[in-house]
């Protein structure tokens, strides 16, 4: 049994270049499924074969539940990433945080701006065992460095392309 370890610390070593370098690049494939409509029925594949899901609209949407959605999938990809910089943080500053957990609420409503719809996310970090002010401060650190916090509150590059 082979005993799974944490990324190294130095993930968290400081970029000079001037522009992006991919340390790591994954493509998935999602398609509509039965309602050909990939919120009520879709599947999704990662190209690795890693991961397989079938996607279904939740009740509360008016669909007929019994898979998973968009906005778990966001919250666990946030959740797994935010937990993962938070104890890389941690490890170099020398913090015992076996314990912490972050739970992530993502909301899928109507914006006032626009009157379409938007997402929002709110974090709750559990640092058992720290005083608040070390646990506040972990945790801003992380939200500078964490690739999904900052998605979150500055945008993301992205690009949408047609192919025939």
């Amino acid at each position: 049994m082979t005993l799974l370890r944490p990324p190294p610390t130095s993930l968290l070593d400081a970029y000079r270049g001037g522009e992006f370098q991919p340390l790591y690049v994954t493509t998935v494939q999602v398609t509509g499924g039965e309602a050909r409509h990939a919120r009520a029925s879709g599947c999704v594949r990662s190209d690795d074969g890693a991961l397989g899901i079938v996607l279904r609209l939740p009740h509360e949407m008016g669909g007929e539940g019994g898979g998973t959605n968009p906005e778990q999938l966001f919250a666990a990809g946030y959740g797994a990433c935010f937990h993962g910089a938070l104890n890389l943080l941690a490890a170099r500053q020398g913090l015992a945080i076996a314990a912490c957990s972050v739970h992530v609420t993502v909301a899928f409503g109507r914006d006032p701006v626009d009157g379409r719809h938007t997402i929002t996310a709110d974090l709750v970090v559990k640092l058992p065992g720290h005083d608040r002010t070390t646990a506040e401060r972990l945790v801003r650190e992380t939200e500078r460095i964490c690739p999904y916090a900052k998605m979150a509150r500055q945008g993301i590059e992205s690009t949408v392309r047609v192919e025939t």
